[in-house]
């Protein structure tokens, strides 16, 4: 049963390939686990994204919290993509990967004094808060620092995003952003704040969304919210859409970028701000892999299957967490009949598993698999549990592959204990 999510990767001769270059072949040289990117799926999401907004004033905001790579944050920003940083250790990574502090935006929703100092003195571009409290905080660190605090607010649209519940962000429930029917207020009292500079208004209703609509209607409650705030005398400049753009990992319905620009460029057209989106899965998810080596097969008294793979909730957390859905496939096609079996990890967890009651292709000691969208909250997500070394990462460009992070040795795991 063969499922591609993108034409990056595909059977050639019997062999699955990521661009030009033979999966197998790189799993016998790396070993397994082992992610595997295409640079091109990078490079070509990102620029479809750009084209469908072309005709307004917008810019792209790689969210790195789905795959912080350093090469990675390269492909994205060398494209001409700010990145928006959730943490000191992301806003670390992206000044490596060349990006300046003012092609950042620093978000999350419990920032230390820390990280706004470390944003403030570094010139970031912006900060987006998420409470009142929140904003004076940063006014007295701003003051303390003798600088003006670029300040965008989040707002929670309460828009039910139909995606998990733990991916969905917009909700009133949610801890994200502060609520519509406070907002108004809000900005005008804090555009009061001496050190306060007030450039924005934010939102992110949530992850994996596949239908436009939830989409629509919080562009339209924040527009007129926008509008409201300008109103009222704060000198707002952009609107921050968010991210979460969904993908295709099994059988959803996607809409496509043109389709969502349709939709909200003439919302857009009414205002006079720059346009912000902040994608991350949409980015990078089909342009990975994570390949895995089967170590044994097994049946029970039941008479249900087993696959154990060196794979693990270690390397792929989001079946583990979310029950997600990532299709899996061998690495080279088997004449085998298909069979119903849960495919698991090594991992002291009844809950390490990568599928469960899945109809795949017989397979067995020695065979390799390939375990699709893994481009996203994969290798971000990974750890270290039962003394696992995180896998190595591979960037392939055409013909050529690269690695971008060797795999952890024991020395790693022990580097800072005394």
């Amino acid at each position: 049963m063969n499922y591609f999510p993108s034409n990056y990767f595909r059977y050639i001769d019997g062999k699955l390939h990521c661009e030009k270059v033979n999966l197998q072949e790189l799993a016998e040289e790396f070993g397994t686990p082992l992610f595997v990117y295409s640079k091109n799926f990078f490079i070509d999401k990102y620029k479809e994204l750009d084209e469908a907004f072309k005709s307004i004033n917008h810019r792209i905001y790689y969210a790195s919290k789905a795959n912080f790579n350093l090469s990675v944050i390269k492909i994205f920003h060398e494209l001409g993509s700010g990145i928006d940083v959730n943490s000191a250790g992301e806003f670390y990574r992206a000044l490596k990967a060349g990006v300046k502090p003012q092609d950042m935006l620093l978000a999350g929703v419990g920032k230390t004094d820390e990280e706004i100092i470390l944003g403030l003195k570094n010139g970031i571009k912006v900060i987006k808060a998420e409470s009142l409290e929140e904003v004076y905080v940063i006014n007295s660190i701003a003051a303390e620092l003798d600088v003006m605090a670029p300040v965008a607010i989040r707002i929670n649209p309460d828009v039910d995003a139909k995606t998990h519940p733990y991916i969905s962000t917009g909700l009133a429930e949610n801890k994200f952003g502060i609520d519509t029917i406070y907002a108004y207020d809000m900005f005008i009292e804090c555009s009061k704040l001496s050190n306060i500079n007030l450039t924005g208004i934010d939102m992110h209703i949530g992850s994996q969304i596949t239908t436009i609509e939830p989409f629509v209607e919080a562009v339209i409650k924040m527009a007129e919210l926008y509008k409201k705030i300008k109103s009222g005398g704060v000198p707002l400049k952009h609107f921050d859409v968010g991210g979460g753009i969904g993908v295709l990992y099994n059988n959803e319905t996607a809409f496509t970028p043109t389709e969502l620009a349709e939709k909200l460029i003439p919302i857009f057209m009414q205002l006079d701000a720059e346009i912000i989106f902040e994608p991350g899965r949409f980015l990078t998810a089909n342009g990975g892999v994570l390949l895995t080596d089967v170590l044994y097969t097994k049946t029970n008294s039941l008479g249900k299957n087993f696959v154990v793979v060196d794979s693990a909730m270690t390397e792929l957390l989001r079946p583990s967490l979310y029950k997600s859905y990532h299709h899996v496939q061998p690495l080279e096609q088997i004449d085998n009949i298909d069979f119903n079996t849960d495919i698991v990890g090594p991992v002291c967890e009844t809950g390490d598993y990568i599928a469960k009651e899945r109809e795949i292709t017989m397979v067995g000691r020695g065979d390799k698999l390939a375990i699709m969208s893994a481009g996203a909250y994969g290798m971000v997500m990974a750890s270290n549990y039962n003394g696992r070394r995180r896998p190595a990462e591979i960037l392939v460009d055409g013909s050529e592959y690269k690695i971008i992070r060797s795999r952890e040795t024991f020395e790693h795991l022990i580097f800072d204990e005394v």
